[in-house]
């Protein structure tokens, strides 16, 4: 946070009856506003690149579900969804492609997202709630031109209340300019998302050991925000995702919170066997493609098909840099390897990995291959090796 310091390098200095009122502009309001929201948690942060995203096809019963309860222009009967499912089926994938698609509305001429916070247990600002009411009034006052000036005056009169509790926040930096809004019968119909809801954790606290108790406490007191937001009936729709904990079922459901809230299951309502059956084929079908290549890569060579499995289960490489290594166009060089040498293919493949070395390792890679081949030879004049498996320098015929 940036700080203001007054009569630098000053001395001897004495004032009397003097009062000092500090002046922020527009555009300071705005930057001191920012400076406490997680803006990482916006929905198009590049923290949270790259971005999660639902497999073309997929969730498509959930996102219908939403777009059916959600309406700019027409506010929905309950002003708020909570969407829950287990993790791993892909709730914040959800999450994401409502917020892409308001934005990519082309037939309005407003914003419909007001704002997101999408939280992280892997991220400190992401995680504590305490940047919750802050981040959503950074969005407002950007995306609602109605509140803008508002906001901004109660930054400018009083710069302490981003020090307050988060329901003084609340009343004083969104319902009060709501409240002063004009004409707010006319406002279209806005949707705030918040995905993530189990992971509002406060890590500040896990330090500290209170982790535990504390959990519940911050997923519900975010909760008892939105509910209290909601109720003034304000332009505002709230999509909230979350993991099914028992303590956010419980509040979600129970009364007055229920009264006003829509409850979508996405195990229950997603079609999940056939939205996993077509993220595997989609899969299956590059792996079909990339095993294709790999088989017109061999020529029908079996000794060169045997050497790139050799070289995938190298346990000390990566198998799949190396098996675009060896899918690289540029791998055969131009070479018409059909028609040259035997074993060629091999010897290219052989060349390959030998180019991958770093070059300041290469003078030791060749001492190393050099060892190698006198062993062998000297192995082989000891009758160690049978005599039928040749030369290493030489079974393979000559490279070039």
């Amino acid at each position: 946070m940036s700080t203001i310091s007054y009569f630098q390098n000053a001395s001897k200095f004495v004032a009397t009856n003097t009062s000092f009122n500090t002046y922020i502009s527009d555009v300071d309001v705005l930057q001191y506003l920012q400076q406490y929201a997680a803006t990482g948690a916006m929905h198009d942060s590049d923290e949270r690149y790259p971005l999660p995203l639902c497999h073309p096809g997929t969730r498509k019963a959930v996102i219908d579900r939403i777009k059916a309860w959600y309406g700019y222009k027409e506010p929905p009967e309950g002003s708020i969804m909570v969407v829950h499912a287990p993790v791993g089926y892909g709730k914040s994938a959800v999450a994401q492609f409502i917020a892409d698609d308001l934005e990519q509305q082309e037939d309005i001429d407003l914003n419909p997202l007001a704002g997101s916070f999408f939280s992280s247990r892997a991220s400190p600002e992401r995680s504590n709630p305490a940047h919750f009411i802050a981040t959503l009034a950074y969005q407002f006052a950007t995306s609602i031109p109605e509140l803008l000036p508002l906001i901004q005056d109660v930054v400018r009169r009083n710069p302490m209340i981003l020090n307050k509790t988060l329901e003084l926040q609340l009343e004083k930096l969104i319902i009060g300019p709501f409240r002063a809004v004009k004409s707010l019968d006319e406002m279209p119909n806005r949707l705030v998302i918040v995905d993530g809801l189990d992971e509002c954790i406060n890590l500040d606290r896990k330090a500290q050991g209170q982790y535990a108790q504390d959990q519940e406490l911050a997923q519900v007191r975010v909760l008892d925000l939105i509910h209290t937001l909601q109720s003034h009936r304000f332009p505002l729709s709230f999509l909230i995702f979350s993991r099914p904990e028992p303590w956010i079922k419980a509040h979600v459901e129970s009364r007055p919170f229920n009264d006003n809230t829509h409850i979508l299951d996405m195990y229950r309502t997603a079609d999940n066997l056939k939205d996993v059956e077509s993220l595997l084929r989609k899969e299956l079908e590059q792996i079909s493609e990339r095993l294709r290549k790999l088989v017109e890569k061999t020529r029908g060579d079996m000794l060169y098909a045997r050497t790139i499995i050799l070289d995938l289960e190298d346990p000390y490489e990566d198998p799949q840099e190396r098996l675009d290594l060896i899918l690289d166009p540029s791998f055969d060089d131009g070479a018409d390897l059909a028609h040259s040498a035997p074993f060629s293919f091999v010897y290219e493949h052989f060349r390959q990995i030998l180019e991958s070395c770093p070059k300041r390792n290469r003078p030791l890679m060749l001492e190393v291959l050099a060892d190698l081949i006198v062993s062998h030879q000297i192995m082989r004049d000891a009758d160690i090796i049978p005599i039928e498996q040749g030369d290493i320098s030489s079974s393979l015929g000559d490279p070039r």
